[in-house]
């Protein structure tokens, strides 16, 4: 009997693809944080997705000319989803992570179980309990410890860190990207992924141009040529193709569920590599967050991010 390859072998283990991608992922918010001096916020999403563009469409490309003409006929939908997941979270995870620590990104991003949940209700009309609503009550508790610094009087004073709101903006609207991914259209997941990708680089190209302007450049070196590679390669191209074996092999709901421990492997990474401190507020967010979801049940799956 032929042994499988290495390769062979990764590609039918589920659990170990989602992994990596969850340990992609978080890396982007890391590499985020850490080049912010090197590359500003708009230049790493752009270079991030026409670089990771260029590696997809070898592999796209048949999927993406068989069905173009239902991407085009669903374009109002596909130009949708391109801008809020592709062009709009990813430049505003940047900015954010310009003023925030990548620890405090992470964990707001640990909420987005709980606000699918809302936004689904909200948007696509979902049934929601009192199970639920009583989770996402303290799931979102737990956000405000974290963005208010466990201090009451921040957030009641509106004296917020402006790299947590933007954070917290990009999160909800990434909320509604998840949301809104059950109007996509039926097609091949790489020619979707293409699709959205080309939306999201039209969407970034003017705010890129906009920073260009105000003087704001890449400072060339080769810390900056690794940034902006890493978020290129890790979670962009190997990140999607990984998730999407891991929805073929086990289904959408039980990766969206395993997905939930990268805000964990994320906030790790940032205590690790960045120095970040963990403080008494970050632990109560993380329970509260962490016990919203649990409360609240089998929520929404996540899907792809960052």
């Amino acid at each position: 009997m032929k042994q499988a390859s290495p390769l062979g072998a990764l590609w039918s283990r589920a659990y170990l693809l989602l992994t990596f991608t969850a340990l992609f992922w978080a890396g982007n918010s890391i590499v985020g944080r850490a080049a912010r001096e090197l590359v500003p916020p708009a230049a790493l999403a752009f270079w991030r997705w026409v670089i990771a563009l260029a590696l997809l469409l070898p592999l796209a490309w048949p999927h993406l000319r068989r069905d173009w003409p239902e991407l085009k006929a669903r374009w109002p939908t596909v130009a949708l989803l391109g801008a809020l997941g592709i062009g709009s979270f990813n430049t505003l995870l940047y900015t954010g992570l310009q003023s925030t620590t990548a620890l405090n990104s992470m964990l707001i991003q640990s909420a987005q179980p709980a606000l699918i949940l809302i936004v689904g209700a909200l948007v696509m009309h979902d049934r929601t309990n009192i199970r639920q609503i009583a989770g996402v009550a303290v799931s979102l508790a737990g956000v405000l410890t974290i963005i208010g610094r466990g201090d009451p009087g921040i957030l009641l004073a509106m004296q917020l860190n402006i790299g947590d709101a933007i954070i917290g903006v990009a999160v909800l609207l990434w909320a509604l990207y998840s949301v809104l991914l059950r109007r996509r259209p039926t097609v091949h997941p790489l020619s979707f992924l293409a699709a959205s990708i080309m939306i999201g680089i039209a969407v970034i190209a003017p705010v890129y141009l906009f920073e260009l302007a105000a003087g704001r450049r890449i400072v060339p070196g080769a810390e900056s040529a690794m940034a902006i590679a890493y978020v290129s390669i890790f979670p962009s191209f190997l990140a999607y193709l990984f998730f999407n074996r891991g929805v073929e092999l086990i289904g959408s709901a039980a990766t969206g569920q395993y997905l939930n421990v990268m805000p964990l492997m994320g906030a790790g990474l940032a205590m690790l590599f960045l120095g970040e401190e963990l403080r008494l507020f970050h632990v109560a967010g993380l329970v509260l967050i962490v016990a919203g979801i649990a409360v609240a049940g089998k929520s929404q799956p996540s899907a792809a991010s960052t």
